[in-house]
């Protein structure tokens, strides 16, 4: 496997062959003219902000001025993709609206634009000078001192070059060495690159990439987020079951009514067998109908909890099923939702795929935790991720901080547990 950075391949034989010293000199010769046009641009802007602050056109360039770390620490979280392949994450929280206002509102408040701001500073005025002088001592001087032979066969004419400038060299035997000591120089200057790159690497990850603090709270949030589209999408499933439930479905059964009437009104013939017809067909519609609303959201579920939603599938399942549910007061919505549509697909994959002739579902609630059990007697060999359906229930569970396992031996049995963080609430059943 490929070292991830560049602290990791100095630690490994091959170093100077690989392609890390030249990353680190290109990591560098970018910092060392970033650097520099970051410092224009952030005097240039404070200056002419402070010039014009007067007549109050000078405010908003006061401003961006203020905000400058922010671009800057963006272009250095991709330069450090040259030496380092772990990315750094923005620290940035997305705005809870659009435009430009609720953008600079949201940055003002937060701390990482003042870390950001105080890299871009210390970037600007201390970092690339560094950068600068380590490429031009650990790369640019061995070199010259490389190309001795070459300069003093084509401009010294062979007769003498000068060396860095400095000293004059006026033999060839004192050219080839200089030449060979710079190769020496430029093996230990590639090192010298590498760890500059590293620290360099190093430092700015510490003042631009998010503090641990941060992240927890970035993931409190999605978590809570995720939990909030749990709920709405509870509530909408809830939505939808009722607006069939109450309008559909009554309408439905007042047509099957009313072809019942019709039919027992009408003389027996053609139009009476018509009349039958479309009740059997009326009939087919509203079981079917009532299935879906089933799926979606089961009224029993709603009304009398999660016991009773279960031991309604188990009724309707195709084998035998043993309900042990020991449930006292009732779940949160999200919960018994996610726990019911997990047991409805497992007895449904039982049904399909076990050749079981018995099911058995079980659950308890202790230590703040709901936790379920849908063992079979079938074969087994089951695969939880080859199109059971439970992957996505999986997801489901987890948004809701819970897991799925499934044990599933050839030969079985099968057994298949849920475990859900969850307190009792006080609705009535």
């Amino acid at each position: 496997m490929h070292p991830r950075n560049v602290w990791h391949a100095m630690s490994r034989p091959g170093f100077l062959l690989s392609p890390w010293p030249w990353r680190s000199a290109g990591y560098l010769l970018t910092g060392a003219v970033t650097g520099a046009v970051a410092l224009v641009v952030i005097v240039a802007t404070a200056v002419a902000g402070a010039v014009l602050a007067l007549v109050l056109v000078g405010l908003p360039l006061l401003g961006l001025a203020a905000l400058a770390g922010i671009p800057v620490a963006w272009v250095e979280r991709h330069r450090m993709r040259l030496i380092d392949a772990d990315p750094a994450p923005d620290p940035h929280r997305v705005p809870l609206a659009h435009g430009l206002w609720s953008w600079l509102t949201t940055r003002v408040r937060e701390r990482a634009t003042w870390r950001e701001l105080g890299h871009a500073l210390l970037f600007a005025v201390l970092l690339w000078p560094v950068d600068a002088l380590v490429v031009a001592v650990a790369l640019l001087c061995p070199l010259s001192m490389v190309a001795t032979p070459l300069l003093m066969a084509t401009v010294g004419g062979g007769q003498e070059t000068k060396v860095l400038k400095q000293w004059t060299v006026t033999t060839w035997p004192a050219a080839f060495g200089i030449a060979a000591l710079g190769v020496v120089l430029l093996l230990l200057g590639a090192y010298a690159l590498g760890v500059v790159a590293g620290a360099r690497a190093g430092l700015t990850r510490l003042l631009i990439a998010p503090r641990e603090d941060e992240l927890g709270s970035r993931i409190v949030e999605l978590t809570r987020s995720r939990l909030r589209l749990v709920d709405a999408f509870e509530a909408e499933r809830r939505r939808i079951e009722r607006d069939l439930h109450d309008g559909a479905q009554q309408r439905l059964v007042g047509l099957t009514m009313t072809l019942g009437l019709a039919r027992l009104d009408a003389p027996p013939g053609p139009v009476a067998d018509q009349l039958a017809k479309a009740q059997e067909e009326a009939d087919q519609v509203l079981a079917e109908l009532r299935e879906l609303i089933r799926g979606i959201h089961p009224k029993v579920l709603s009304d009398h909890g999660l016991p009773a939603a279960v031991a309604d599938a188990a009724d309707r399942s195709a084998i035998p099923v043993d309900v042990d549910l020991a449930l006292s007061g009732r779940l949160p919505q999200a919960v018994e939702a996610a726990a019911y549509f997990v047991v409805r697909e497992a007895l449904a994959n039982i049904a399909r795929h076990s050749a079981a002739s018995r099911a058995e579902v079980s659950g308890r609630h202790r230590d703040g935790r709901l936790f379920l059990q849908v063992r079979d007697n079938g074969r087994g060999g089951a695969d939880a991720g080859a199109g059971t359906g439970l992957t996505g229930l999986a997801d489901r569970v987890s948004a809701l901080g819970g897991r799925i396992s499934l044990s599933s031996p050839p030969g079985g049995p099968t057994l298949l547990r849920v475990e859900i963080p969850c307190v009792r609430t006080d609705r009535s059943a």
